[in-house]
C-alpha cells in the first residue's frame, strides 16, 4: 500500500492510508495494527469493507512507513494515544469514528478508549487479541494472589503464553532475532503455527526490531502497577478460540470495566485479520451498523455480555432442542436455561414451543420458538439456515422429537412405517446433518444429543416399527460419533426407560379400532405412571452427557437392565421379545 497522506504527531510523522470518503452513510472506521505488523495486515479487510465504510489505516510509530523513534521511552502508551488522536482529528474532525484493532493495536486502543483525550471521538471499539495492560494487571493480581488452584492455574498459563513479552524486557533479546534474519522465515512461521499464508512486508525486519520497544516501554509499568480504566462506549470483543498468546479466561473480568460489552468467540488463531478477513468484516459491519442505527440483530443480542451466576455451566451457549413443547424436550430446555444457555425450541405444536420458550425467558436467557416438522427436509433446512444466519452455529443440538407406534408387524402399513421413520429417524438425520455441518464450518467443538429409547436394544413382538426406528438412531449415533471425533464434536445417545410423557397418550396401536387404541393408550399411560420415571430425570441425563462427554446413556433401571441383558444374554433378550406386556 502507498500512504495517501502523512500526519505529524509531535516530532514524528505517521503514514496514513485512506480508502473512500466519509459521508452520512459511510462512517469512518479506523484500523490499528499490532506487532510485528504494519498497516498491510488490513489489506484483506479493506477489500471486504471498502464499499461500506470510509476506512483509515496507519502505520503505528516504529512500523511500516511511519517514523521510527530510537528511544524506548518514545513508545510509551501516552504517545501512542496521541498518535491515534492525531489521525482521528485529521480524517474525521466532526464525527466520532469506529475503532478496530488487533494485538498491540488493541492494547494501545484500550488506552485510547479509557482516557479523557479521546472522549466523544470514538463511537465504538472492536478489540481482537489484545487486552488493556491495566486490565491484564488487575486480572493477574487477582489470580496470582488467590488461594484457588483454578485461578492460580489461569494466571500461570497466561504468563506461559506471554513468554515473549517477558523475553522482550531483556535488552537486545527480541530485536536480535530480527537482525539475524527472522523476517526471512516469518511467513513460514505464520503458516506453520497460525495456518496463515502471507508475504513478509518490505519493512518486516525493521517492524520487528523497533516494535519490541512497545513492550519494553509499557509492559512492566502497566501490568505490575495497574490503574483503574473504564469506558462506557460499546465494545465488541472478538476472541479467537485458538489464540496461542491469550488464555480465554483473561477476558472474564472485563465486564467490571466495560458495562456495554459484547463478546463473540470465533474459531481462529491469533492472526484473524490475515486468516479470515471475511468473517472479521461481517462481525465488524454488523456491530457498527448496530451502533449507527440502533437495530440489534439476534446474533448480537446473544453476544451481549450479561451478568450470570458463576455456577451456570452452559452460560453463553446456543442449544437447539426439537420436540421442545412437552416431555423430555421441555424439561431439557428448561434445565439448559437454568444453566445459562440460550435456546432455539422446535416443535410441531407452535403454541407448546412458545410456552416452553416463555418459561425459559423467565429464567433470564434468550429463547426462540419455531414450528417445524422435523421429518420434513425443506422445513429443517429452512430452520438451520435461519439459525446460522441469525444466531450462528449452535453449541448443542438435542434431537428429541419422536412419536410412538405399537402393534403387529403385519398390521403395520407402509404409511405407518413411513410416518414413524420420518419423525424418529429422519428427524435425527436432518438435525444431525444440518447442524453438524454448521459446527464443522464454524470450527465449534459442539455436541449432538440423539434421544433414542431402551427399545433400541430391546426387541419386542409388538414394537417392530418403533424399536427399529430407535435402533437406527443408536447405530446412526455410533457411526456419527466415529466420523466427528476428529472434529472435536461429541455425540451422545440417550436411551430412556418407561418415562412419563405424552407419547403414551398419542402412540398409535396399529390394526386396532379407535376404542381399543384408546384403551391400550390408557393402560400404557398407567403403567408408565406407576414406574414414575419423570422427564426431569431424562433432562438431567442429557445435560450430564453434554457436560461429561458420555456416549451411551440408558436412563432408568429397566433401561440399564435391558442394555445389560442385550449385551450379555442376547438369547434371553430375544426370549423376552415374545412376551405381550399389555393385556
Amino acid at each position: 500500500m502507498t500512504p495517501t497522506r502523512r500526519l505529524r504527531s509531535g516530532v514524528i510523522e505517521l503514514a496514513v492510508y485512506e480508502h473512500g470518503k466519509p459521508s452520512e452513510t459511510r462512517p469512518t472506521l479506523v484500523l490499528v495494527h499490532g506487532y510485528p505488523d504494519s498497516a498491510v495486515i488490513w489489506s484483506g479487510l479493506i477489500a471486504q469493507l471498502g464499499e461500506r465504510f470510509h476506512i483509515v489505516a496507519y502505520d503505528v510509530r516504529g512500523a511500516g512507513e511511519s517514523d521510527r523513534p530510537r528511544r524506548v521511552a518514545d513508545y510509551d502508551l501516552d504517545y501512542l494515544v496521541a498518535d491515534l488522536a492525531t489521525v482521528i482529528d485529521a480524517v474525521s474532525p466532526q464525527r466520532a469514528v469506529h475503532l478496530l484493532a488487533h494485538d498491540w493495536g488493541s492494547i494501545q486502543s484500550w488506552e485510547a478508549v479509557t482516557t479523557e483525550r479521546l472522549r466523544g471521538r470514538i463511537a465504538s471499539y472492536i478489540s481482537i487479541s489484545g487486552p488493556s495492560l491495566d486490565h491484564a494487571g488487575h486480572w493477574l493480581r487477582r489470580r496470582l494472589g488467590s488461594t484457588s488452584p483454578r485461578l492460580l492455574a489461569q494466571g500461570a498459563r497466561q504468563l506461559l503464553h506471554s513468554w515473549y513479552a517477558m523475553m522482550f524486557q531483556i535488552p537486545g533479546a527480541g530485536a536480535g532475532a530480527w537482525k539475524l534474519g527472522l523476517d526471512r522465515v516469518w511467513p513460514a512461521i505464520l503458516e506453520k503455527v497460525e495456518g496463515v499464508r502471507a508475504e513478509a512486508s518490505p519493512t518486516q525486519a525493521r517492524d520487528g526490531i523497533y516494535g519490541v520497544n512497545l513492550y519494553r516501554a509499557n509492559f512492566r509499568k502497566r501490568v505490575f502497577s495497574p490503574q483503574e480504566r473504564r469506558t462506557d462506549i460499546p465494545v465488541l470483543l472478538i476472541c479467537p478460540t485458538r489464540d496461542h498468546f491469550m488464555v480465554r479466561e483473561i477476558w472474564d473480568d472485563l465486564p467490571r470495566w466495560v458495562p456495554n460489552l459484547w463478546r463473540q468467540d470465533v474459531d481462529a488463531t491469533h492472526w484473524l485479520p490475515l486468516s479470515n478477513p471475511a468473517l472479521l468484516a461481517s462481525r465488524a459491519a454488523a456491530f457498527i451498523d448496530f451502533v449507527e442505527i440502533g437495530h440489534e440483530p439476534a446474533a448480537l443480542q446473544r453476544a451481549r455480555v450479561r451478568e450470570r451466576p458463576s455456577a451456570q455451566t452452559q452460560a453463553g451457549k446456543l442449544v437447539v432442542v426439537t420436540g421442545a413443547g412437552s416431555g423430555f424436550g421441555r424439561e431439557t430446555a428448561v434445565l439448559f436455561a437454568e444453566q445459562g444457555a440460550d435456546l432455539v425450541l422446535v416443535d410441531i405444536d407452535e403454541q407448546a414451543a412458545e410456552r416452553t420458550a416463555a418459561q425459559c425467558r423467565s429464567l433470564g436467557v434468550m429463547a426462540w420458538s419455531r414450528r417445524v416438522d422435523v421429518g420434513d427436509a425443506e422445513q429443517m433446512t429452512a430452520l438451520a439456515g435461519w439459525v446460522e444466519a441469525e444466531l450462528g452455529a449452535p453449541d448443542v443440538v438435542v434431537n428429541n422429537a419422536g412419536i410412538g407406534m405399537a402393534g403387529s408387524f403385519f398390521d403395520t402399513r407402509v404409511e405407518d412405517w413411513e410416518r414413524v421413520l420420518r419423525v424418529n429417524l429422519w428427524g435425527v438425520i436432518h438435525g444431525s446433518r444440518l447442524f453438524g455441518q454448521q459446527m464443522i464450518a464454524a470450527g465449534k467443538r459442539g455436541h449432538i444429543v440423539n434421544v433414542a429409547s431402551m427399545g433400541a436394544f430391546t426387541p419386542s413382538r409388538f414394537m417392530s416399527a418403533y424399536n427399529t426406528s430407535k435402533a437406527a438412531v443408536l447405530m446412526l449415533s455410533d457411526c456419527l460419533r466415529a466420523e466427528l471425533a476428529e472434529r472435536g464434536i461429541q455425540v451422545s445417545t440417550i436411551c430412556p426407560g418407561l418415562s412419563i410423557t405424552n407419547i403414551t397418550r398419542t402412540t398409535r396401536f396399529v390394526g386396532l379400532s379407535e376404542e381399543e387404541q384408546s384403551r391400550r393408550q390408557r393402560i400404557a399411560t398407567r403403567l408408565y405412571e406407576r414406574r414414575n420415571l419423570k422427564p426431569e430425570a431424562i433432562a438431567e441425563a442429557i445435560l450430564d452427557a453434554v457436560e461429561q462427554g458420555r456416549e451411551l446413556v440408558p436412563v432408568g433401571i429397566e433401561a440399564h437392565g435391558s442394555h445389560l441383558v442385550s449385551r450379555l444374554f442376547p438369547a434371553l433378550s430375544r426370549r423376552f421379545a415374545r412376551l405381550e406386556l399389555l393385556p
